[in-house]
C-alpha cells in the first residue's frame, strides 16, 4: 500500500492508504504503485484518482507539485475538488466567466496569466465531471 496525501493551501483533501494513484503531469498521466521510484514532478490541471480496494476517490486538481518516495505520495495542489462536490452547470458558468476574463486581460500580462490559470482549473473540473459522470450517475 501507498500512503497518499492530497494537500491544498486550504486543507488536506485526502490522507490515507491506497493501492494506486493516477495523476496528470506535464509529461502525461502517470499511475503510482507501491515501491514506485522516487520522483518529483509537476502536477497539471486534470483528474487525480485514488484507488483503494474496490473504491475510487476522484478529484479535479489544478497546478502543483508531486513528490513520490516509494512508500508515500504527497500531492501539493493549488486546488483539489472531490468529484461528488462538482456540479456541471456551475462549472460551465465559471468556465464562461473565465473565458471572458481571459479575453479582457489579453493586454495585462499578470492578469492574463491569472485568468488563464482560472480557465485551466475550470476546464479540468469539467473534464473530470464529464469523464466520470456516466459511471457514477452524477447529477448534471
Amino acid at each position: 500500500m501507498l500512503r497518499v496525501e492530497i494537500i491544498t493551501p486550504d486543507s488536506t483533501v485526502y490522507s490515507g492508504e491506497a493501492g494506486s494513484l493516477t495523476l496528470p503531469t506535464a509529461e502525461g498521466e502517470i499511475t503510482v504503485l507501491p515501491h514506485h521510484i522516487p520522483l518529483l514532478s509537476v502536477l497539471v490541471p486534470g483528474t487525480a484518482i485514488v484507488r483503494k480496494g474496490n473504491e475510487e476517490f476522484v478529484f479535479a486538481v489544478s497546478r502543483g507539485v508531486i513528490e513520490i518516495d516509494g512508500t508515500a505520495v504527497r500531492v501539493l495542489a493549488d486546488t483539489a475538488d472531490r468529484l461528488e462536490q462538482l456540479e456541471e452547470a456551475a462549472i460551465e458558468k465559471a468556465k464562461e466567466a473565465a473565458e471572458k476574463l481571459v479575453n479582457e486581460k489579453r493586454s495585462d500580462t499578470e492578469g492574463f496569466i491569472e485568468a488563464t490559470a482560472i480557465l485551466e482549473r475550470e476546464l479540468a473540473r469539467l473534464r473530470t465531471v464529464r469523464r466520470h459522470r456516466a459511471s457514477r450517475s452524477l447529477p448534471r
